[in-house]
């Protein structure tokens, strides 16, 4: 890992939004379609490496029509927060992981690899110069998107020799409408997200792609988001279309699909793991099949579920549908469990509760 600290370019933006315009967009950001004045780019060639780190106003990359990740799909990305913390100061919440599968997803896609110190000070630079766009109201956060591209102009099949690693900002509020409401799920047995040996352990936008004719069957359907089972059998549960998921029981235990190549390891997923068992929880990482699901369900043996991400961070599913399946979680809303971990991750990443893990890195 490098560890010098890089030198880079500001410059700022000679016409950013103004304080009443920026007010207004942060009373209703609705989810990733308001963004910063700033963006942050960094340049990569194999005879170079990383070079021309900049902060500059946020606007358009120019790309040849042959720029490889137009044809090859050479892009990976993250996500993840800014949060305002009760005396007006910001923190990141865990961002050395975001690093860490930042530079596993380039390694998987035959990418440059960017060392986690020059990733972890991008985001904070970026967020430090947009500070006043990390929104105050509650649930309200600033989403950051670290991303890189391959920009090689060749038609070529093979990896690129040229890449940009960027950074935009977006402030947000709740990803679901009414935040709290418990979500339907589609369970998608036409289509399947990631098979073994294949990209579903990576953060790349072929995953995402691949997943949106099941989200919009899901969507004709009148659920919001859909769960995909394994490739192989088609029978054990993974993820949703960009969340992990997990199982609550009637003995207070909770299960989440065990990590194996084909999910993503979620940094959301993981938090709640170290914390469920923190608080005395027994936590299993173990198949699940969508017909045991259902059994449970009806039964009572199963009593909650939900789904977790950095975007969504913990939301309760009520209901499931499909082909051949139809099933109500609990009471159909949140419960006990859900809430109480949703309140304890919550509460550290605004700065409500003492963080014991370390998770927080705070920027002023």
């Amino acid at each position: 890992m490098n560890k010098t600290k890089p030198t880079f370019d500001v410059k700022k933006n000679p016409n950013p939004v103004t304080g009443e315009q920026r007010e207004l967009l942060l009373a209703n950001p609705g989810w990733g379609r308001v963004f910063t004045d700033h963006m942050v780019t960094m340049r990569y060639s194999e005879d170079r490496g990383w070079q021309d780190w900049r902060i500059e106003p946020r606007k358009a990359l120019d790309l040849d029509p042959a720029t490889s990740v137009l044809h090859y799909a050479l892009e990976i990305f993250e996500g993840m927060k800014a949060y305002r913390l009760p005396d007006g100061g910001a923190t990141l919440f865990r961002p050395h992981a975001n690093a860490r599968r930042f530079r596993n997803s380039a390694e998987r896609l035959a990418m440059a690899d960017l060392p986690e110190d020059l990733f972890v000070e991008s985001v904070r630079a970026l967020v430090c110069i947009d500070r006043e766009w990390i929104p105050s109201a509650q649930g309200a956060a600033l989403y950051l998107r670290p991303f890189m591209i391959g920009t090689e102009v060749a038609l070529g099949t093979k990896p690129s020799c040229d890449y940009i690693f960027c950074v935009i900002a977006s402030p947000v509020a709740s990803y679901f409408k009414g935040d709290g409401p418990a979500v339907t799920l589609w369970v998608s047995e036409n289509f399947t997200r990631a098979a073994p040996g294949g990209t579903g352990a990576a953060k790349c936008g072929g995953n995402y792609a691949a997943s949106l004719a099941a989200q919009a069957e899901g969507l004709r359907e009148g659920c919001e988001q859909v769960v995909f089972l394994d490739a192989v059998e088609r029978r054990w549960v993974e993820e949703l279309g960009g969340m992990n998921v997990f199982f609550v029981f009637e003995d207070g235990s909770l299960q989440t699909p065990p990590l194996g190549g084909t999910i993503l390891p979620g940094i959301t997923r993981e938090s709640l793991i170290t914390l469920g068992r923190h608080m005395g929880l027994t936590v299993r990482e173990e198949r699940y099949s969508i017909d045991q699901w259902q059994e449970d369900a009806r039964s009572g043996r199963l009593t909650e579920a939900f789904a977790c991400g950095t975007a969504a961070v913990v939301t309760p599913i009520g209901k499931v549908k499909g082909r051949t399946h139809g099933f109500t979680v609990g009471d159909g809303k949140a419960g006990p469990v859900t809430q109480r971990l949703k309140a304890a991750l919550t509460d550290i990443q605004f700065g409500r509760a003492d963080d014991k893990h370390g998770w927080l890195d705070r920027l002023f």
